[in-house]
Parts: C-alpha cells; structure tokens; sequence
C-alpha cells in the first residue's frame, strides 16, 4: 500500500503541476464560475489572469484542490466499487498537487527573473571575464618582473664565505 501512496503521490505532483501550467495560459474555467457566482459589478476585470490555482493565496488553493478530489473521489466511488480511494491516498493526492503547483510557480518566477535579468547576467559575466583577464595579466607582469630582479640581486651580490660552526666555537675559546 506504501508503494501506491509513493506513486499516487508523485502523480499528484505532476498533476498539480500541470493544472497551474494550465491556468497560467488561459483561466477560462475560473472566468466561468466567476461569472455565474458574482454580478456585474462584482465580477473580475478582463486583464486578471487570476485563476482556481493561479494567483491565488494557500488557503484558496488548498479548498480549490480539496473540493476537486472531493469531487473526483465521489465519482471514483460510484464508479469503481471497490474501496480504493481512502483517506491516506486523500490527503498523499491533495498534498502533492499543492505540492506541484508551488513548485511549478516557483519555476515560472525563476525564469522570469533569468529573463529580466538576462542582459545584465551577461553584461556581468562579460565584466567579469575581462577583469579576471586584466589580473591574470597583471600576475603574469609582476612575476616577471620578479624574476628579473631576483636574477639581478643573485648576480649583483657575491656570496661572502662564512666561518663554519666549528670554526666560530674555535674562535671563542670553547672548543
């Protein structure tokens, strides 16, 4: 039974995922009800894109899905006579598309943002690429420039020959 959960759990994501894609390119469904349960004046503008799931705050997604599988479980329950649908695949089922739509939103606003920011991420990456080359260059100077003048203090400073240890022992009387 663990095993049904894991997987109706794992549909329900993708479901739910596809039901915000879904309200995301059109909310005609929503417009509908709207229409039927609000008057005139009441009713939303023609520019919302607000939807069941779309737009909508926790609370009025989470009765939305609710009353859907409410809904489908009923059916399924009539239909098939065998008791399949209980409450733990409920609640697995209700999560998961709560679950899917979130992470479909956070999807969609991801890529919006990649895509006003598009420009300045390149414009970003490019300065950045350019000065990462500047110090490189920079690095590569100074090391030469460092060698050069280690090679020229070598040459100018001869090595004067030290007295050995033993030597300087000798010369303080202690050996």
């Amino acid at each position: 039974m663990m095993s049904l959960e894991i997987i109706v759990f794992i549909a329900a994501i993708l479901f739910g995922i596809v039901l915000y894609w879904r309200e995301s390119k059109s909310n005609k469904v929503y417009r509908f009800f709207n229409k039927i349960f609000y008057s005139k004046e009441l009713q939303m503008p023609k520019s919302s894109t607000k939807g069941f799931l779309y737009q909508q705050s926790f609370l009025m997604r989470l009765v939305y899905i609710g009353v859907l599988f409410l809904v489908g479980i009923v059916v399924v329950r009539f239909v098939i006579p065998i008791d399949l649908a209980t409450i733990s695949l409920f609640a697995s089922s209700i999560f998961g598309t709560l679950l899917g739509t979130y992470l479909a939103n956070f999807v969609f606003k991801s890529s919006e943002v990649i895509d006003e920011k598009s420009d300045s991420l390149l414009d970003a990456v490019k300065d950045t690429v350019e000065k990462g080359k500047d110090f490189i260059h920079d690095l590569e100077s100074k090391d030469a420039k460092v060698e050069t003048e280690v090679k020229q203090e070598i040459k100018s400073k001869p090595e004067v020959e030290k007295t050995s240890a033993r030597d300087r022992l000798k010369d303080k009387g202690l050996m």
